[in-house]
């Protein structure tokens, strides 16, 4: 009885719904091979509820076109064998499609119930169209969509689930999405990478709570976007410069269409190009909020030597009372009066970083004006526990050089680097 007990299958005789769970943890070539362990195993894999393509089901030797041949014969697998829902569909490998085949699939997807579509970094960039049928899938929960052009039907009504929202290199105009994400009443989390041409950014969505936006574009409001807690925003200047509009072009001023509603926001991230965009024809001294909850501010690719940069930047710290952490990505820059003045001004207004625990500094080259900032900071952070200096070109800048500042926090260690 013993030695029958031990011949007997029990993976196999499992509930489907537990080895869905077991075979979907596997990577999809992992599993594909489960079919050769028998007869009974032989088309199992196909029934998968998840199918993740990358670079794990790939020899690194095939060509794209030959991984987009692979791909499409376990597709034809699925189809011909595939009888439950399939709720996940990934396609993150470096292949190049043919596009009608994706659409086929895609279709072939939401008659399926598709609840996760990711597609990610195809070979080459060739604008596709969706096809209708993904528009009136009212089950989506995530959206991730690479070099399609993106059209919205007469008939759509909405995404009512989709919580999380990625588009790369796609081409959608302004009116476009601003109707797309009005219409995702629970959308979370929404990725804007590379969008074609993008002249204005305009999101009115109170459920979205992440927000990153790494791409061309002329101007943004946030407006009524009243639950954003973390926000990323690089602009890539289009035409080759940053336009600014003046006062009859907008109801109100830059701060205001970008921080007026960030009661929540807690991680804050701003690049250079949207810095000089946020200061406009001229610079708030405060934001039109205090951002009391913010706790992480990251300002990239700064110049100190650029005075509406730091003017802008200052006007940023300066509405955070509890900010803990502050990292700042400098660019070269020769030494400048005015931005010296600023970092002076901020000593004899009274302001300090009450709450500041952490700093780190990277692209520093050792310019006076960037030494003058490093001692600010000092000088007015009692909390302050490290501050980092990372020089990117050289050597590392000599702490001996900032032993003698009077600094607010006794216990602060000064960190210097090269890389």
């Amino acid at each position: 009885m013993e030695k029958q007990a031990a011949k007997l299958d029990r993976i196999s005789n499992l509930p489907w719904d537990v080895l869905d769970t077991i075979l979907v943890n596997l990577p999809l070539r992992e599993a594909a091979r489960t079919s050769i362990l028998s007869s009974k195993w032989r088309y199992k894999w196909t029934g998968l509820s998840q199918l993740v393509f990358d670079d794990k089901c790939f020899s690194s030797s095939l060509s794209m076109e030959e991984r987009w041949g692979e791909i499409m014969k376990i597709i034809h697998m699925v189809q011909s064998y595939h009888s439950g829902p399939i709720e996940k569909f990934k396609l993150a490998a470096y292949c190049s499609p043919n596009f009608s085949d994706l659409q086929e699939w895609i279709q072939y997807l939401m008659d399926k119930g598709i609840k996760e579509l990711i597609l990610q970094d195809f070979g080459f960039v060739k604008r596709f169209k969706l096809p209708c049928g993904i528009f009136s899938c009212p089950q989506l929960t995530c959206l991730e969509l690479y070099g399609c052009v993106f059209k919205l039907p007469s008939t759509f009504k909405g995404f009512h689930c989709l919580k999380s929202l990625q588009l790369t290199q796609v081409s959608i105009i302004s009116d476009i999405l601003e109707s797309l994400i009005r219409n995702c009443p629970i959308l979370e989390r929404l990725t804007l990478l590379n969008i074609d041409h993008l002249a204005s950014v305009r999101i009115h969505n109170s459920s979205l709570k992440y927000l990153k936006i790494d791409s061309e574009f002329e101007d943004i409001n946030l407006e009524n976007s009243v639950n954003l807690d973390s926000v990323d925003i690089r602009m890539i200047p289009m035409y080759g410069g940053i336009i600014t509009r003046n006062n009859e072009q907008s109801n109100s001023g830059n701060f205001d269409r970008v921080f007026g509603c960030l009661y929540d926001i807690k991680r804050l991230t701003l690049s250079c190009h949207f810095l000089q965009w946020l200061a406009g024809d001229q610079v708030q001294e405060r934001l039109p909020i205090v951002l009391n909850r913010l706790l992480f501010l990251d300002l990239k690719e700064v110049t100190l030597s650029n005075f509406k940069e730091v003017m802008v930047s200052l006007t940023i710290v300066k509405s955070c009372p509890n900010l803990e952490e502050l990292v700042i990505t400098v660019v070269q820059s020769n030494g400048s009066r005015p931005a010296m003045d600023c970092f002076t001004g901020l000593c004899l207004c009274g302001f300090m970083f009450h709450k500041l625990k952490v700093v780190r500094i990277r692209g520093i080259i050792g310019t006076r004006t960037e030494l003058e900032f490093i001692k600010v900071v000092l000088t007015l952070s009692p909390q302050l526990e490290s501050i980092i200096i990372v020089n990117y070109l050289g050597d590392r800048i000599p702490e001996s050089l900032l032993l003698e500042v009077d600094r607010a926090s006794e216990h602060v260690k000064i960190i210097s680097l090269a890389l």
